[in-house]
């Protein structure tokens, strides 16, 4: 599995910088979708337990609670959530939660504006004739969202930013949302065609 990172933020080295600031020693929650597939290869994990997702579930709005359960468990750990904007959007309102009880979760938004893996089937098996997947427009602001409820909210749109505002969001002790503009159309790779067996995945 590669990529190229030009000019764009590409999630996939979201996920990898992330990995590597925390040293693989974070616990990991995802949302349903390009994110959590992305945070499967990308996130390299060296320890068991450290990995809450909803699996094949399509569980949308799973990762923000499953990240506050976690949160609450082990105070102490650093618990990140990589979500995407269509996934987070389902249990944003949690917000008020991890303000109240002073959780220092920190969210990761792979922000494509799109709900992104509905959109990759629409983009391959339905000639990228898009049917209400586009969140462009419609989506809030989502620093102004955490700042409205006590939290602290950053974005980076450009690759140099990255890493700097990773950094930020490890070291406060608040509940920080971090919206990442990524790449709209990145698609994660490998992916089967439904009802189709394994030797015929689509790799590129």
């Amino acid at each position: 599995m590669n990529y190229q990172q030009g000019e764009i933020i590409k999630p996939q080295y979201v996920v990898e910088k992330i990995y590597e600031l925390t040293k693989g020693e974070a616990i990991i929650t995802t949302e349903v979708g390009q994110n959590q597939m992305w945070t499967a290869q990308y996130y390299h994990f060296i320890k068991p337990r450290t990995l809450l997702t909803s699996g094949g579930l399509g569980t949308m709005g799973y990762g923000f609670p499953a990240a506050m359960g976690a949160q609450v468990a082990y105070p102490d750990k650093l618990v990140i959530d990589i979500a995407g904007d269509g996934s987070f959007q389902m249990n944003s309102q949690e917000l008020a939660t991890v303000v109240q009880y002073q959780l220092p979760v920190k969210v990761a938004i792979l922000n494509n504006g799109y709900l992104g893996m509905v959109r990759q089937w629409q983009e391959f098996f339905y000639g990228k004739r898009y049917a209400t997947v586009s969140l462009e427009g419609i989506s809030p602001d989502f620093v102004k969202l955490a700042e409205a409820y006590g939290a602290v909210g950053l974005r980076a749109t450009k690759p140099e930013e990255v890493v700097p505002i990773l950094q930020q969001a490890i070291s406060s002790k608040k509940p920080v949302i971090i919206d990442f503009v990524v790449d709209p159309e990145e698609n994660v790779y490998p992916m089967v065609p439904a009802g189709e067996p394994l030797n015929q995945m689509r790799l590129i």
